[in-house]
């Protein structure tokens, strides 16, 4: 599959490129960031550099498809569709630089990623959201795009650090996506 570029009122979600190395490299120096995600730690350069390569393939076998977020030409975090099949599920991801965090550019990014996976041509039945046991802001963040909290995953996820229990939450197209209280937060 062709990447595709989604745009929004303040961003560009486009296939991560070289000229995103050291700006992805620096924002994965925040402890937050592989605490809560898979990123290796410590990240170096090079972890960049084969991400940026991995990305560009998981476009073209239609695996994962992953988007740069960028707010006036200057990359500020990451999202994706991962596990994505065709007409099928797909499970959202996301981080962001620190100093990009609180200003809404997540959830701007993350509602035109939904959007389009629900829309043709990939007209997903199912988007689900997972996150270690604690990730709060995560949590916060796929409760105001309307998530439905579905439960707890024992010892689900897995990273370099080793085997944790894991928030779900669904979306399906048919939901109105106005929050609803979680259990968990």
């Amino acid at each position: 599959m062709e990447p595709v570029t989604l745009r929004t009122e303040r961003l560009e979600l486009s296939v991560p490129t070289d000229a995103d190395v050291d700006a992805i490299t620096a924002a994965a120096q925040d402890p937050e960031v592989p605490r809560w995600t898979t990123l290796p730690a410590p990240y170096e350069r090079r972890d960049a550099e084969e991400f940026i390569a991995k990305a560009a393939a998981w476009w073209d076998e239609e695996s994962e498809l992953t988007w740069g977020i960028r707010l006036e030409g200057r990359w500020i975090g990451m999202i994706g569709l991962h596990r994505f099949e065709k007409q099928g599920s797909a499970e959202i991801g996301f981080w962001m630089d620190a100093s990009a965090r609180g200003h809404g550019y997540l959830t701007e990014a993350a509602t035109a990623v939904i959007d389009a996976g629900f829309a043709e041509p990939l007209r997903l039945a199912r988007i689900q959201w997972r996150a270690i046991v604690g990730n709060v802001p995560s949590a916060r963040a796929a409760q105001k795009l309307g998530f439905r909290y579905e439960g707890l995953l024992r010892q689900d996820l897995n990273d370099p650090r080793g085997r944790h229990d894991g928030w779900i939450a669904g979306l399906l197209p048919t939901d109105d996506r106005i929050p609803v209280p979680w259990p968990v937060i």
